[in-house]
């Protein structure tokens, strides 16, 4: 008897594929192993030289002492099977994309082990796991549809589908438990069917009773097409997922890594998610493929242009982050979850305190005196937080909000800051779209709110309106209103319009609300008031010395008007701070409020989606 095992297989797993197959296949003619294209056999098993007794059934002889048996290691020998994943010839394309196998992903996400995944140790044919890895479950999915020790097995078969190219369970990461899936694309092109689907759900519904965190590192071209009886429209189907992941939204953090192509019902996962990170050079994630595109619109399309990391981490704000590499994938992640609590009873985990890394001395000189004079909002957060704990996501789309997870005494908080470096700080609709579900998932896991605020407003004008500011304003207000943990705000410098409502002013439960001696607030600045007010009377001085000096005049008065002066002297706002005292203040503020506790109305949920 012949038989023909993966490339990869290495000797101990050949003779321990050679030893099972003489069991179940009783006989005198010699058992031969090739491995991969290998013109000679590996192994060459003799069924006549087994011992008898007990041992030739699986079991130990009398007087021997107790250790794996032969049925043991053809067991783990099914085990290193189903860890070869499928047909070398994808693997090999693996490797000439830059992409990592997913039993080596898995390694480099939960821990080296030696021997790596898919080697052995020791005459057993043992394969062991990578170090943090807790369970996994159901490996052996689709085993039926290929067995080892069939006459024609073949390694290299379609067919053949191990794990059904999915694999889920738990493990440990950096410092946690988390539920995981990864798709395996040398199956099927880490396409989803029957067996694999049901891995999934388990997963998601597992997860909903442990309350921890679950990550999702897909690599899937979506559902398998000519499977798709059983897992399609069931009610434990593929459209499940989809269910599972609104239940588990706000109850766990869901963080998905996309390793490839994510196409149609595989990419709602990523979207799904709370936070998505887009690998550069490798990801891309579309309704539709670019051939199904142009067969619907006739747009040709590549799937980098259609779907790629560009389109949605600067245009569509479905993905947070790109990584370098799949590295640098694992690195983000391992820092974003430092952020978050395993679930929404829990409290984001503190570390020690860091001072800045700028001095908040500087603060005062890095906010200009001129209201419409931009600066990087950045030069103050970074003179605020903790060295090294700014984490921003999303920062090319809706540029001109910064969202960002950070530290101030140990404590994480999310920042939401205006940046009046881009258009002046004005609010625009994908930026109020960004912000508000910030603030929704800050919430959701308790995590406090900072709100830097200088902007003029929301953006006017009729394309703003066309592409929904009204609607995504409200959003960004109802998320605001919504959240019931700590909220600070600093009005840094201008806080025009309806943008003292959305970032967090007075009115909004704040706890406090406090200002740098820059700061302003008012429904409109100052030359558009003089304008609106004033338009008439100025119009009516023919001499344009005499009138610049009026309009001077005008706007001095207004400023005096809205100045943080005025608005503490009239209790508006709590307090104005001296703005190298700025991070101590916080520090106090978010400490001294920590448990605070909120109550919104009875009822069943609001109606701003």
């Amino acid at each position: 008897m012949k038989v023909r095992i993966a490339g990869t297989a290495s000797q101990e797993e050949a003779t321990a594929i050679a030893s099972a197959l003489a069991q179940h296949r009783p006989g005198s003619d010699p058992i031969e192993v090739y491995v991969g294209d290998g013109a000679d056999p590996a192994v060459v098993h003799d069924p006549t030289e087994d011992a008898d007794g007990d041992a030739a059934s699986g079991g130990a002889a009398a007087g021997d002492e107790a250790g794996p048996t032969d049925r043991e290691r053809a067991l783990r020998a099914e085990v290193a099977d189903i860890y070869a994943g499928g047909p070398e010839k994808y693997r090999e394309r693996l490797a000439e994309q830059g992409k990592l196998f997913v039993r080596d992903r898995l390694e480099l996400w939960f821990g080296k082990t030696d021997p790596v995944p898919g080697e052995t140790d020791g005459e057993d044919g043992r394969v062991e796991p990578p170090a943090g890895l807790r369970f996994e479950d159901g490996r052996f999915a689709n085993f039926d549809g290929w067995h080892p020790d069939a006459p024609d097995a073949d390694p290299e078969s379609d067919d053949r589908l191990p794990a059904d190219g999915l694999i889920t369970g738990a493990a440990e990461f950096a410092g946690r438990d988390v539920h995981f899936m990864a798709n395996d694309f040398t199956v099927k092109a880490g396409s989803m069917a029957e067996h694999g689907v049901e891995k999934f759900l388990r997963m998601q519904e597992r997860a909903l009773q442990t309350g921890r965190p679950v990550l999702y590192l897909m690599d899937s071209s979506g559902g398998r097409i000519d499977q798709q009886r059983g897992f399609f429209a069931n009610r434990e189907g593929i459209g499940k997922y989809y269910y599972n992941h609104s239940r588990l939204s706000g109850r766990v953090p869901q963080v998905c890594v996309l390793y490839g192509p994510c196409i149609a019902g595989a990419a709602y996962t990523p979207v799904f998610a709370d936070f998505t990170v887009m690998v550069e050079g490798m990801s891309a994630m579309a309704i539709a493929s670019p051939r199904m595109v142009e067969m619907v619109t006739g747009e040709e399309i590549d799937l980098d242009d259609l779907g790629g990391p560009e389109v949605h981490t600067r245009h569509s704000g479905s993905a947070d982050l790109v990584a370098e590499d799949e590295h640098h994938a694992r690195d983000l992640v391992a820092r974003l979850m430092s952020y978050l609590p395993d679930n929404s009873g829990g409290k984001p985990p503190r570390t020690d305190t860091r001072d800045p890394a700028k001095s908040p001395a500087g603060i005062d000189s890095v906010v200009p005196a001129a209201p419409d004079e931009g600066y990087d909002i950045h030069r103050v957060i970074e003179r605020v937080a903790d060295a090294g704990s700014v984490f921003e996501l999303q920062p090319e789309f809706g540029a001109e909000v910064v969202t960002a997870f950070a530290r101030i005494d140990g404590r994480p908080v999310g920042i939401v800051a205006n940046q009046p470096a881009r258009r002046a700080g004005a609010i625009f609709p994908d930026a109020a779209a960004k912000a508000a579900e910030f603030v929704w998932k800050c919430d959701a896991f308790s995590v406090p709110l900072l709100y830097l605020c200088d902007t003029p407003g929301f953006m006017a004008g009729s394309r703003v309106e066309k592409e929904g500011i009204l609607e995504e304003g409200k959003k960004m207000i109802y998320a605001t209103s919504a959240a019931t943990v700590p909220k600070q705000c600093v009005v840094v410098r201008k806080a025009y319009g309806a943008g003292i409502y959305a970032m967090s002013g007075p009115a909004y439960d704040t706890e406090s609300t406090i200002a740098l001696p820059s700061g302003e607030i008012a429904i409109m600045g100052p030359e558009a008031a003089i304008n609106a007010v004033y338009a008439n009377k100025l119009d009516g001085i023919d001499d344009p010395e005499e009138r610049a000096e009026r309009e001077r005049e005008l706007r001095e008065e207004y400023r005096e008007d809205i100045d943080a002066h005025r608005m503490a002297s009239e209790v508006v706002i709590d307090d104005i701070v001296p703005p190298s005292d700025l991070r101590a203040e916080l520090a106090a503020r978010f400490a001294f409020y920590e448990s605070v506790e909120k109550q919104r109305p009875d009822k069943k949920h609001g109606t701003v989606l």
